[in-house]
């Protein structure tokens, strides 16, 4: 299989580092051209730059805006009205217990990982509906299948992700416009390195020994027994963003390595 992006234009949102920062390589890879987003010009800049040393070929910008919030989504859709490929990657997690997580934090997770994907799908489908081509994914978690005890404001959030891709598929039914989410599972990205940064640093393992242990004690039912790279994950994205998958519609494709045991 040959994927071919040349001419489209695919927005890939929280994008200047991790799994948005891989999924934009693997697009841009395969001839898109990219825009990135991130909370600060800084970020966006680094990134910018990590991408062209990587693809040289690319086209590529990027807007600093947060998604977090009505005002960050309409900056972005007013410099870049149009889109063929809409990546909700954006998105917060961290770990705290159900009883001491406030009303605040509810809704700043759900305005991150929930409504930046409702904001922006609302902007760019209708211009895709009316081209009779695009894709939209939505990057869920088996976290939304198997709530984590010590996420469940994460855990919901990711859940809604999942009904918001399945809902918008239903409405863009009969077009050839696609809407699926991406489940992907532990994976080595920036944030959770970070976060077992302290364990590596006790024991004096190699990170992906250290995440592999994360992965035996936090998620057992794990048939791959490591934690997936981003580039793992990229790699489904960018499938789903291409002519390729064009019956592929209303999933919820998992790239949790098997954490998730259910056949279906």
């Amino acid at each position: 299989m040959k994927i071919d992006l040349k001419g489209k234009t695919a927005i890939v949102t929280g994008s200047t580092a991790g799994i948005g920062l891989a999924i934009a390589k693997g697009l841009a890879r395969a001839g898109a051209e990219v825009v990135l987003n991130g909370r600060t010009q800084a970020s966006v800049d680094k990134a910018i730059a990590e991408l062209q040393q990587a693809v040289p070929e690319v086209k590529v910008r990027g807007i600093a805006a947060d998604l977090g919030t009505a005002e960050g989504c309409a900056a972005l859709v007013a410099e870049e009205p149009s889109a063929d490929i809409l990546v909700n990657n954006v998105g917060i997690f961290g770990p705290q217990d159900f009883f001491e997580t406030p009303d605040e934090e509810w809704e700043r997770f759900f305005a991150v990982n929930v409504m930046s994907g409702v904001r922006l799908s609302r902007s760019y489908l209708p211009g895709m509906a009316e081209r009779n081509w695009g894709r939209v994914i939505f990057l869920s978690s088996e976290s939304g299948l198997n709530i984590p005890v010590d996420m469940i404001h994460y855990g919901v959030t990711k859940t809604a992700d999942l009904a918001v891709s399945r809902g918008l598929a239903k409405r863009m039914a009969g077009t050839n416009v696609t809407v699926n989410a991406v489940l992907p599972g532990p994976t080595l990205s920036e944030g959770v390195r970070d976060m077992l940064k302290d364990d590596q640093e006790k024991t004096g393992k190699p990170m992906e020994q250290v995440a592999a242990d994360f992965v035996s004690a936090n998620r057992p039912s794990s048939i791959l027994r490591r934690a997936a790279t981003v580039e793992e994950v990229a790699n489904m994205v960018v499938y789903v963003a291409s002519p390729l998958s064009s019956a592929t519609t209303g999933a919820a494709l998992r790239v949790d390595g098997g954490v998730v045991d259910t056949i279906a």
